[in-house]
C-alpha cells in the first residue's frame, strides 16, 4: 500500500541558482532547469534554499528568483520557497514577499550563527508562521546552523500553528527522525534533507526528500523515492545502492559546489558561484564527481 497521503511528499528539488559569466542570475539556465525538473516528474521545486546559495543573494535577487520560479513552474508543481534567515524580521519580510509572489509554501532554515535557545527557535518559527497564511516548513540542519530543532519544540509548533505542516530533517540523526514520525499528526510531513538517508526515513514512515542530487538526476531520484513510498523497498534499496556514489560525490566539498560542478559538466549551468562559495578546492574531486556520473544516463542540456 502506498504511503503517499499528503501534499508535501515525494521529491522536492533543492534548486541551484545558476549564474552567468558576469555573476548575475542566469535566467535562461534557471528556466531550462525548471522545465527539466517538471518534465522528469518531480513533485515540487525549492528555490532559494542552501543549495540555491540564498545567503549570497541580495534581497532583490532573492525575491526575483522566487518570482521566476513561480512564473516558470506555472502551477504545474508546488513551489516551496526558501525564506529563512538568522533574523526573524528578515525571514518575515522574505516570507511575506514569497506569499505575494504565489508560492505554495515556505521553507524556513534554523536561524544560523546566533544559535538560539529552543525558546528562541519556538518564538522565531511562531512569528514567521503567524506573519503569513501559507504553509511553513522548518528546516532543521545543525551542521550548518549550529543548533538543533528538538522534537518537543517542533511538536509544540505543530500543535499551536496550523500552517506549520512539515519539516525538512537534515540533523543526520535517524533516531530523532523516527521519534518525530511517532509523535506527529498524520498530515505533518517529514522530509529528508539528505539524499543518502531518504530510503531509511521513508521506511520509518517519512514522506520524501528535499533533494540536491535531483538537480541533475531527477528521474532517478523520483523512481527511488516513489518506489519506497509505494512500499517496494527492495527496488528502492537497489536504486539507492546504484546512486550512493553520486550522493557521496555531491558532498565531497561544501554543497552546492559539487552538484553545480556536475551540472556544468552536462551544460546545465556554469561552474560559477558567489563568494565565499568557490570552485572545487581539490583537483582530484573533479575526477570523483565525473566517475560518479558514469552509467547514470544524464542528459546534456539543450541549447
Amino acid at each position: 500500500m502506498s504511503k503517499i497521503n499528503n501534499r508535501y511528499q515525494g521529491v522536492f528539488t533543492a534548486l541551484v541558482t545558476p549564474f552567468t559569466s558576469t555573476g548575475a542570475v542566469d535566467i535562461d539556465a534557471f528556466k531550462k532547469l525548471i522545465e527539466y525538473q517538471i518534465e522528469s516528474g518531480i513533485d515540487g521545486l525549492v528555490p532559494c534554499g542552501t543549495t540555491g546559495e540564498s545567503s549570497t543573494l541580495s534581497h532583490g535577487e532573492h525575491d526575483r528568483v522566487i518570482d521566476l520560479a513561480v512564473r516558470f513552474a506555472a502551477g504545474r508543481v508546488p513551489v516551496v520557497a526558501g525564506t529563512g534567515s538568522n533574523a526573524t524580521s528578515e525571514a518575515i519580510q522574505l516570507s511575506q514577499h514569497a506569499e505575494q509572489a504565489g508560492v505554495d509554501a515556505v521553507l524556513l532554515v534554523n536561524p544560523y550563527y546566533v544559535r538560539p535557545t529552543q525558546k528562541g527557535l519556538y518564538l522565531h518559527f511562531k512569528a514567521v508562521a503567524e506573519s503569513v497564511s501559507i504553509p511553513c516548513i522548518p528546516y532543521n540542519i545543525k551542521s550548518r546552523t549550529g543548533v538543533n530543532l528538538e522534537n518537543q519544540t517542533l511538536l509544540r509548533l505543530m500543535r499551536e500553528q496550523d500552517n506549520i505542516v512539515g519539516v525538512k530533517e537534515a540533523s543526520g540523526d535517524l533516531s530523532q527522525m523516527k521519534e518525530l514520525i511517532g509523535i506527529r499528526h498524520r498530515e505533518f510531513s517529514v522530509l529528508s534533507g539528505d539524499d543518502n538517508m531518504t530510503v531509511d526515513l521513508i521506511e520509518a514512515g517519512g514522506n520524501g526528500v528535499v533533494s540536491v542530487a535531483a538537480n541533475l538526476i531527477p528521474r532517478r531520484i523520483r523512481e527511488l523515492v516513489h518506489s519506497a513510498l509505494e512500499g517496494d523497498l527492495e527496488k528502492a534499496r537497489r536504486l539507492e545502492k546504484q546512486l550512493m556514489p553520486f550522493f557521496e560525490a555531491c558532498f565531497v566539498e561544501t554543497n552546492p559546489i559539487p552538484i553545480k560542478t556536475a551540472m556544468s559538466m552536462k551544460g546545465w549551468c556554469r561552474e560559477a558561484f558567489r563568494l565565499p562559495i568557490c570552485p572545487l578546492e581539490k583537483e582530484e574531486h573533479y575526477a570523483v564527481i565525473k566517475k560518479a556520473m558514469e552509467n547514470l544516463d544524464i542528459p546534456e542540456a539543450t541549447t
